[in-house]
C-alpha cells in the first residue's frame, strides 16, 4: 500500500519525533507537568498512516447496525442536532513509558518515553443521544465499533476498534464524538473534523477522523482491535510465539494506576523540587502520590496540585530537604480502594501498560 505523507501538516518544534513516517512524536514531560489542560503544542501525536484535512462541512460519519434507521450526519448536523457538552478527559498511549520497558528486555513497537499522554478538554455530542437518536437496539453483550477509512493505515485496510454498547450508553461515562479540544476545533493531527473521546480506556479506542459508527454483536473485527494493543503473557517473547495467543487475550480497555516524574530541580546543596503526573486506575481515582530518595524506605507525602473531575490526570509536587547532592528520586500513586502502584511493571512483548514506580536522577 502506498502511503503518500506529502501533505502532512505543520508540527510543533516542541516534539522529540521518535518517527516520521508515520508521524509519531511527543513533548518532553518536563514540560507537560507545567500545564494543568494540555497545551495542542504539547499534545502528543500517534498516527498509522498519512495524516489527511478534511472540510467539516462535508465530511459524513454513518451510524449502522443494530439501529432502527441508519444515519448519515455532517458535523454541521450533529451540532445542531444534539446538545454540546465538554469533559476534561486525559488521553494517553498504551505504549506510554515504553522505552523504559525496553531496557528489561526488548518489545515491539514505537519507542516512546513517558510524554505520550495530555489532558485536554474536549467538545462534543454524546455519543449515546445520537445512538438513541438512530434507534439503537440493545441486545446482551453487544459491542459499538468505530472506523476511519477516511485516511490509510498501516496495519489494515481501516483503523478500527470498538467499546461495550453499555459503556456507550452510560451517561456517567462521557464518551463523545468530539469536534473540540481545548475551546478550539480539532486539528488535523489530533483526528478533524470528529473523532471518538472514550474517558478512561486507552488512546487507541479513541479513533481519529470517525466516519462510520457500527452497533454489533461482536467486537471490531480489525487489526487494532485483534492483533495489537493486547498485553501477552510475559513468557511470549517473539511475534511467531504470538501468533495463537492475539485471540485468546483481551483487547485492552483502561490502563493501569500509574504516576512519572517529570523534572526535578535542585533548589540548594541539600534541597530539591519534583513535579510529576500520575493516572488513575481503572477502579478509582488517585488520592496520593509518595515519594521516596532511598529506594523506598522511606516514603514523603506530595502535593496534589491539580485534580479535575472524573477524568484528568493528577498534577502533583514535592520538596524535600536534607538530600545529598546527587541521587535517585522514586514515586508512586494510590488510588480511593488502597491500591498502591507497583515497584516493578509487567513486561511484555509489545511494551503496553509500563506502570513500574517513575524514576528520576538529579
Amino acid at each position: 500500500m502506498s502511503m503518500d505523507y506529502s501533505t502532512e501538516p505543520p508540527r510543533s518544534q516542541l516534539f522529540i519525533v521518535q518517527s516520521a513516517q508515520p508521524f509519531n512524536a511527543e513533548p518532553p514531560v518536563s514540560s507537560l507537568v507545567e500545564f494543568n489542560i494540555t497545551p495542542h503544542d504539547l499534545v502528543y501525536c500517534r498516527n498509522h498512516g498519512p495524516v489527511r484535512e478534511f472540510d467539516e462541512e462535508t465530511y459524513v460519519v454513518t451510524i449502522k447496525g443494530g439501529v432502527e434507521r441508519e444515519l448519515n450526519l455532517t458535523v454541521p448536523m450533529l451540532k445542531s442536532t444534539f446538545e454540546t457538552v465538554h469533559v476534561v478527559a486525559a488521553v494517553q498511549c498504551a505504549g506510554n513509558r515504553r522505552n523504559e520497558m525496553s531496557a528489561i528486555k526488548p518489545v515491539s513497537g514505537v519507542g516512546w518515553e513517558a510524554g505520550v499522554i495530555a489532558n485536554c478538554k474536549w467538545g462534543g455530542v454524546r455519543l449515546r443521544d445520537v445512538l438513541s437518536h438512530a434507534g439503537v437496539q440493545q441486545q446482551g453483550n453487544s459491542h459499538v465499533c468505530f472506523a476511519s477509512y477516511a485516511t490509510l493505515c498501516q496495519d489494515d485496510e481501516y483503523y478500527g476498534s470498538s467499546i461495550p454498547l453499555d459503556k456507550a450508553m452510560n451517561l456517567e461515562d462521557d464518551v463523545l464524538l468530539a469536534f473540540e479540544m481545548n475551546d478550539e476545533p480539532l486539528s488535523a493531527d489530533h483526528g478533524a473534523p470528529l473523532r471518538l473521546v472514550v474517558p478512561g480506556y486507552l488512546g487507541a479506542r479513541w479513533v481519529k477522523w470517525l466516519d462510520t459508527i457500527t452497533v454489533s454483536p461482536d467486537e471490531s473485527p480489525n487489526f487494532y482491535q485483534q492483533r495489537d494493543y493486547k498485553v501477552l503473557p510475559p513468557t511470549v517473547t517473539s511475534k511467531d510465539e504470538a501468533k495463537p495467543l492475539w485471540g485468546k487475550c483481551p483487547s485492552m480497555t483502561s490502563l493501569p494506576l500509574n504516576s512519572v516524574i517529570g523534572s526535578v530541580t535542585p533548589t540548594s546543596p541539600t534541597s530539591i523540587y519534583i513535579k510529576g503526573y500520575a493516572v488513575h486506575s481503572p477502579a478509582a481515582n488517585v488520592t496520593g502520590v509518595e515519594v521516596t530518595t532511598d529506594g523506598g524506605k522511606t516514603w514523603r507525602e506530595a502535593r496534589i496540585t491539580y485534580q479535575e473531575g472524573k477524568w484528568s490526570w493528577t498534577l502533583w509536587e514535592a520538596e524535600l530537604e536534607g538530600v545529598s547532592e546527587s541521587g535517585v528520586v522514586h514515586c508512586r500513586a494510590r488510588d480511593a480502594t488502597g491500591e498502591v502502584q507497583p515497584r516493578e511493571g509487567t513486561w511484555n512483548l509489545r511494551g503496553l501498560a509500563h506502570n513500574a514506580w517513575g524514576m528520576a536522577k538529579w
